[in-house]
């Protein structure tokens, strides 16, 4: 091998008449890419007699390969064309690199971009390391909506140095494992004969023959080319095999069998240990398996059933080849220590329990702390100790942590009064500490021992201390000081705001507003949403006078001196709205009154929210998040079982309408993560365009079910027009969409949302949590879930939960748009009724439906404030008539001084 690598060595760039350098490309359905492929081999600065294209066209169904032809037309030099039936990528990279005539080769997608020097800077760095056995390039990433080109690839830092030439087995935090953006010796290729394996798929192929190839060579020597940019394309349409290969079963066995553990235990047969490298390369890979999971929006996984048993027996087998220092000690991207807690400890056969207990937070209030741990097997025998005396958990349960369809690792939690603490687990004491200690460090590199150690310069010193903590704006100390003043704390002090949305309200919030302003006067509540809203303008033509404009100045001295924070959202742009966190610490406590019964698994993205109090509306609902085993942080001190205020007035609107007054079949699609843009900084709305809208099987499957003759009929016989509501974050095109004349477009800014849900006659949705709503005043439902595999597999929002739709659904379940029409059409033959199965299952859901779940939450709310052994309070009462005269009269004189206060303000700023 070294006298072939030396021989290798003498083809320097100065040869005359050979091939420099080979670009392979595997070319399938990219038409629309293709151009800009194209003009950035044809933009290179390195002399186009020096290399080659091989354009291999592996069965496409669009305008590909006749781009291809035309660009080998217009350079027969440079470009050849071939063609074979659909097999994949492998297997036309594998034709190829069969007709590559260059000294090296790379494997460029045609969906992405190099720069016009890439050839040139990957040749200069040849010329001067003649040992290199591989080239690493640097990817950065191409968004393909803007075209914006950024340096954020997660493997940015193994460029951080330059242009290097390392060995792996001295650097084994560094790897490299992308073959488009890979230069490999084509002769060294064909003597190992080393090609892409077709069983390593959907997204391992090319860091397997990457690592097969190093591993082929004592001196894995890689140089690492941080001038030779390749622009790797983020798809808009998440098409990309990469992003793709999240919902095929292959990533989770024949990525794994074939293509980590091949790996390890080939290189441990013939040295005794899988090179530190390979396994710090694998762990990276491992790494997005837990990642993907831990995503709110998009956690999809193809691992359940059969494929998940499989994952964790071929993940097991994997740990066994992995160092546990290196496990602990991995930087190369973050790995969460409890990724790094299930790697070292889930797949063994003993028990383990962390040799430490977490406390915090505390809640002061009620005079309660928190203390966790986490653990493998059966629960360790716990003592908690206070002043020598056993302690009773006030609160206490079991999360159970699971990834891909398995718990592996279980937390305990339990609340404690507060006291002088001490644990034991299994009869020894552990470590009681505020936060988990760190992994050990067993690498550093030198960046990381320069930012720590090296003294700065006294100027920069000087200016971090003057900017830590950040001073206020010139607005903000105003803002700052009106909300100390004793006019805003008279006003607005101990205050409750309750919100819904941002932009509208009509749901939960609004009706506990509603609530207290009849019931409970006594109890300082303001309502907020945005100035000039439909919402806003129907509040205070109804005569509420509480009602603050959100990003007021108002607005901001009512939330740096609120008490409570109560919501039916938990968005970051309601519960920590940047105008507020700029010049104050918010102290309030914030109330999670749901948007809706929850039903499915969304602990992934409430579990790091800071809710004091969670408010559930059934029992399954209450056990899925505060019972043990469930996958979420809150136990039976944050939730609690009230029902939601809305459901209230719900119930009244239900008993309104008897059978014949129910003129509507209400169709009520809930939204898709993957339809929408991110939310913008600080706010809660999302645009959606048309064209793109129309473009999607979400709008071909529900236009098609409203343009259904067959439903147009049905409605016409009974007597119903259809209403379609589609969710707020889709309202934006509702004006738009051409629909069928027999079809009534429904907004929720023009309606009375309860009063549709009171007048159906029938609803249809799809995942919608508004079935409880119907449930609720016994309408019947049919579901329509024709993309049920990618929603309830963690496409949309959360993962599968508690609640299994045709086990526990109050209607039938379809997923296709013939069988929803029959559906439709045989729920109203059957009459305004729920088949007797459907009402035994909203029975058992809704036992109690009292009209009193607003009375309820107001007295848990109280109770957040008050110490844990406090008795309760009794429900009811709106307080002492002359206490709230008092107060009355108070806030009137604050309001006063308040004005007083904003007109000096104002005349400050004049100046």
């Amino acid at each position: 091998m070294k006298g072939l690598l030396h021989t290798m060595t003498q083809f320097v760039s100065g040869s005359e008449g050979s091939v420099r350098f080979s670009i392979v490309t595997a070319v399938y359905n990219v038409a629309s890419y293709l151009d800009d492929f194209i003009a950035s081999v044809d933009a290179q600065t390195f002399s186009a007699d020096r290399f080659e294209v091989i354009a291999v066209d592996d069965g496409s169904t669009d305008n590909s390969l006749a781009m291809l032809r035309a660009w080998q037309s217009r350079r027969p030099d440079l470009v050849t064309v071939l063609t074979k039936e659909n097999g994949g990528q492998s297997t036309a990279r594998n034709l190829g690199v069969e007709v590559a005539r260059g000294e090296w080769v790379t494997f460029t997608d045609p969906d992405d971009v190099i720069e016009p020097d890439y050839l040139s800077e990957v040749d200069r760095f040849l010329v001067a390391n003649q040992q290199t056995l591989m080239v690493a390039t640097n990817r950065v990433m191409l968004n393909d909506a803007t075209g914006e080109v950024t340096d954020n690839h997660p493997l940015r830092r193994q460029f951080a140095e330059g242009n290097v030439l390392r060995n792996l087995d001295h650097f084994p935090g560094r790897f490299h494992g992308s073959a488009p953006a890979a230069f490999f010796r084509t002769a060294l290729l064909h003597q190992h004969g080393l090609r892409f394996d077709p069983q390593v798929r959907p997204n391992f192929e090319d860091g397997h023959l990457c690592c097969r190839y190093l591993l082929a060579d004592d001196a894995p020597l890689v140089g690492f080319v941080a001038t030779a940019r390749y622009q790797y394309r983020k798809r808009q349409d998440s098409s990309s095999t990469l992003q793709q290969s999240l919902t095929n079963p292959d990533r989770y066995t024949k990525v794994l069998r074939n293509g980590y553990l091949a790996l390890l235990r080939d290189s441990s047969a013939a040295t005794g240990e899988a090179p530190e490298w390979l396994q710090t390369y694998v762990l990276y890979e491992l790494s997005w398996y837990f990642s993907s999971q831990d995503l709110h929006a998009g956690a999809m996984t193809a691992a359940s059933g059969a494929v998940a048993k499989e994952f964790h027996d071929l993940l097991g087998q994997i740990v066994e080849h992995l160092s546990d220092d290196l496990i602990a000690s991995f930087s190369v991207r973050p790995l969460k220590r409890i990724w790094k807690e299930v790697l070292l400890h889930a797949y063994q056969p003993e028990p383990w329990h962390t040799p430490f207990a977490v406390v915090g937070p505390l809640d002061e209030e009620q005079q309660l702390v928190r203390v966790s741990y986490h653990f493998t097997g059966e629960l360790p025998e716990e003592e908690f100790l206070g002043r020598g005396t056993a302690l009773t958990p006030r609160h206490a349960k079991i999360r159970d942590i699971s990834y891909h369809g398995r718990t592996l690792l279980q937390e305990r939690i339990a609340w404690l009064p507060l006291r002088v603490l001490r644990l034991k687990l299994n009869g020894r004491y552990v470590d009681l500490r505020f936060s988990a200690p760190a992994f050990p460090v067993h690498t550093l590199p030198v960046s990381s021992v320069l930012r720590s150690l090296k003294p700065p310069p006294a100027q920069a010193a000087a200016t971090r201390i003057r900017r830590s903590p950040q001073p206020l704006s010139g607005s903000d100390r105003l803002v700052a000081r009106l909300a100390a003043s004793w006019p805003a704390r008279r006003l607005f002090g101990g205050s409750w705001v309750l919100m819904d949305r941002i932009h509208d309200a009509d749901d939960s919030a609004e009706q506990l507003f509603r609530y207290l302003r009849r019931r409970r006067r006594s109890i300082n509540a303001w309502f907020v949403v945005e100035e000039g809203t439909p919402d806003w303008k129907r509040l205070r033509s109804e005569g509420y006078r509480r009602v603050v404009a959100h990003g007021s100045l108002r607005w901001k001295l009512l939330m740096a001196n609120c008490m409570h924070l109560v919501s039916s959202h938990a968005d970051v742009p309601v519960m920590r709205p940047p105008a507020i966190l700029s010049f104050t610490k918010p102290t309030w406590r914030f109330t999670f009154l749901q948007h809706g019964v929850i039903k499915d698994d969304l602990s992934g993205w409430l579990n790091a929210k800071p809710i004091d109090l969670f408010i559930t509306s059934t029992q399954p609902e209450y056990e899925s998040i505060a019972g043990d085993h469930s996958p979420y942080v809150f136990s039976s001190k944050e939730t609690k079982l009230t029902g939601l205020p809305r459901f209230d007035r719900l119930r009244e609107q239900g008993n309104r309408f008897g059978p014949a007054d129910r003129d509507l079949l209400l169709i009520t699609p809930t939204w898709r993560n993957w339809l929408l843009p991110s939310l913008t900084s600080g706010s809660q709305r999302r645009t959606l365009q048309l064209a793109d809208f129309l473009a999607t099987d979400y709008a071909r499957n529900w236009l098609s079910l409203l343009e259904s003759p067959e439903l147009a009929d049905a409605a016409a016989r009974h007597g119903l027009t259809i209403g379609f509501l589609p969710h707020p974050n889709l309202q934006s095109v509702l004006a738009e969409l051409t629909l069928p004349a027999h079809v009534k477009a429904l907004s929720y800014d023009d309606n009375d949302v309860q009063e549709l849900f009171a007048r159906s006659a029938l609803l249809v949705t799809d995942y919608s949590s508004i079935a409880f709503n119907a449930a609720y005043i016994n309408r019947p439902t049919v579901y329509f879930q024709f993309d049920s595999d990618l929603v309830l597999n963690g496409g949309h929002v959360g993962r599968r939960g508690y609640f299994d739709y045709v086990r526990d659904g109050f209607g039938p379940v379809n997923y296709d748009v013939e069988s929803a029409v029959e559906s439709i059409v045989q729920s109203l033959k059957d009459g305004a009724a729920p088949s007797p199965e459907y009402q035994r299952r909203i029975d058992d859901t809704f036992p109690l439906r009292d009209g009193r779940c607003s009375e309820r939450v107001v007295t848990e709310i109280q109770r957040l404030t008050r110490p844990a052994s406090a008795k309760s309070a009794k429900v009811g009462g709106a307080g002492s008539v002359p206490a709230a005269a008092s107060k009355a009269a108070g806030a009137d004189r604050a309001k006063r001084q308040l004005r007083a206060l904003r007109r000096t303000v104002g005349r400050w700023r004049s100046r």
